[in-house]
C-alpha cells in the first residue's frame, strides 16, 4: 500500500512539474511526460549571464522549477554564462548595450549569483545542482568550430527575432557580436549533451537554437521547457520593472513592503509561481474581499523562503505599524551620501530608484517627502547638504547620512 502511495505522489509531482509555472514545452508536453513516467532521469540546465550582481524576484520562478527537477532526482546544471555573457544577450534590448563584459567581470559577479540562488536550490547535500561555466568551452572554439556552428543557421532565421525587427523599424543598429548570441547559447546544449533546457519564455528563441544544433550536430532530441515571466494581469513584470526592483537580497522588511506595494492583480501570479499553495486553493481566492490578507500571506511566504520565519513575522508587524497604523518605522535603512551630490543620482546609484525618470515622476507627483521638515521635495536638482530622512511614495523610507 505504501508503494502505491509513493508512486501516486511521484506522479502528482511529475504533473506539477509539467504544468505549474510552465509556459510551453517543445516539442510537446506529451512526449516529455512519457519519458518522465518511464522513470528515465534527464540531464538539464538553465543558463545565467551574470551581467550584474543582484538577482530579482523573477529569477525565483526558474529556481523553483530547478528545485522541482532536483527533488525528482534529475541531473540539474546551473550554467554560468561567462562565455555567452561576453557576447551580450540581445533579448529584450531595444538598443545595443553600451558595455560588453569581460570573462573576469562575469565570473566575479557569478559568486553573488550562486549565493543568492542557494536560498532556493541545493548546491550540496542530496542530488546537488552542478555548477558549470560555458566560458570553459566557448573560449576554446577556433575559427573552424565557429564557422561549423554558424552554417546550421541562416541570416533570415536570426534576423526575424522580434527585438531585431523592432530595432530595424526604429533605425537602431544590430551589433554582429550580439547577433551571434543564439549560436553560442545553442552550442551550450551540444557541449554539455543535455536532454532539456529550462528558461524564461523570453529566451525561447535562444533555447530553440540549441534544439536545432542538437538535432544537426548530435542527432538528438532536446526538450525545451519555458517558464512564464513573473508579471501581473496587465503584463507588467514583477521584480525588475516599474522603478521597484524586488531583489532576492533585499532586507526582509523591504522585501515585504515592496510586495505589499504591488497591485492586487499580482497576487495570483505570485501564489502560483512562488509558493507551494495548491492550485485548488488558489482558484478559490476572493481578491475582492481578501486582497490585503492574501498579499500579506504571499509576502510572508516569500520572505520565509529568502530569510526565515522570524524575519517574516517582524516584517509583517513593521508593515502593519508603518502603513496601516500610519507610523514611521523605528528602523530605517541608512546610506552614506556625499554633500553636494544630486539626490536623484544618489538614489539611482544605491538602487532606491531605478532611474532619473522615475525620480522626476515622483518629484512632480509630490511623492518625495522630507520627514525632517515635513515637506515635499519639489526641486528636481535637489542636492544633499545635510542628513535626510525620506519617505518615497507610500512605502519606502531611507535615511541619508551626509559626509
Amino acid at each position: 500500500m505504501k508503494v502505491v502511495k509513493n508512486k501516486e505522489k511521484t506522479e502528482d509531482k511529475i504533473n506539477e512539474l509539467l504544468t505549474r509555472g510552465v509556459d510551453k514545452i517543445y516539442p510537446s508536453r506529451e512526449k516529455l511526460e512519457e519519458i518522465l513516467r518511464s522513470g528515465k532521469k534527464l540531464r538539464l540546465y538553465q543558463g545565467f549571464d551574470p551581467t550584474g550582481n543582484k538577482l530579482h524576484l523573477g529569477h525565483m520562478v526558474g529556481f523553483r522549477k530547478h528545485r522541482q527537477w532536483q527533488d525528482l532526482g534529475h541531473e540539474v546544471i546551473f550554467l554560468i554564462g561567462d562565455g555567452t555573457g561576453q557576447a551580450g544577450d540581445p533579448t529584450g534590448k531595444k538598443k545595443t548595450r553600451e558595455k560588453f563584459f569581460t570573462q573576469e567581470e562575469l565570473r566575479a559577479n557569478a559568486k553573488d549569483y550562486l549565493i543568492q540562488a542557494s536560498k532556493i536550490v541545493r548546491f550540496n547535500g542530496e542530488n546537488p545542482i552542478k555548477i558549470m561555466y560555458n566560458g570553459d568551452w566557448l573560449n576554446k572554439l577556433n575559427l573552424v568550430d565557429i564557422l561549423y556552428i554558424a552554417q546550421h543557421f541562416s541570416v533570415q532565421q536570426l534576423i526575424e527575432r522580434d527585438m531585431f525587427q523592432e530595432r530595424l523599424k526604429a533605425g537602431e543598429t544590430i551589433n554582429v557580436r550580439e547577433f551571434l548570441y543564439p549560436l553560442l547559447q545553442g552550442y551550450d546544449s551540444v557541449a554539455m549533451d543535455v536532454d532539456l533546457e529550462l528558461g524564461g519564455s523570453d529566451q525561447t528563441f535562444n533555447m530553440l537554437a540549441g534544439r536545432t544544433l542538437m538535432k544537426t550536430m548530435k542527432g538528438k532530441e532536446k526538450f525545451v521547457m519555458t517558464t512564464p515571466l513573473l508579471s501581473d494581469s496587465k503584463g507588467v513584470k514583477i521584480g525588475k520593472s516599474e522603478g521597484n526592483v524586488i531583489g532576492l537580497t533585499d532586507p526582509a522588511g523591504e522585501l515585504f513592503g515592496k510586495i505589499m506595494s504591488l497591485g492586487d492583480d499580482a497576487i495570483i501570479p505570485m501564489f502560483t509561481l512562488l509558493t507551494d499553495v495548491s492550485m485548488k486553493e488558489i482558484e478559490k481566492f476572493n481578491l475582492k474581499n481578501d486582497a490585503m490578507a492574501l498579499k500579506k500571506r504571499v509576502a510572508s511566504i516569500v520572505v520565509i523562503q529568502l530569510h526565515n520565519q522570524t524575519s517574516a513575522e517582524q516584517a509583517e508587524e513593521a508593515f502593519s505599524n508603518t502603513f496601516q497604523k500610519k507610523e514611521i518605522p523605528k528602523v530605517i535603512k541608512e546610506i552614506k551620501g556625499d554633500i553636494g551630490e544630486l539626490l536623484s543620482e544618489f538614489l539611482v546609484k544605491n538602487e532606491i530608484l531605478s532611474s532619473k525618470s522615475e525620480w522626476r515622476r515622483l518629484v512632480l507627483g509630490g511623492a518625495i517627502h522630507d520627514l525632517s521638515k515635513n515637506e515635499n521635495i519639489t526641486d528636481a536638482d535637489f542636492k544633499i547638504s545635510k542628513d535626510l530622512t525620506l519617505k518615497i511614495g507610500k512605502k519606502r523610507f531611507v535615511k541619508i547620512l551626509a559626509n
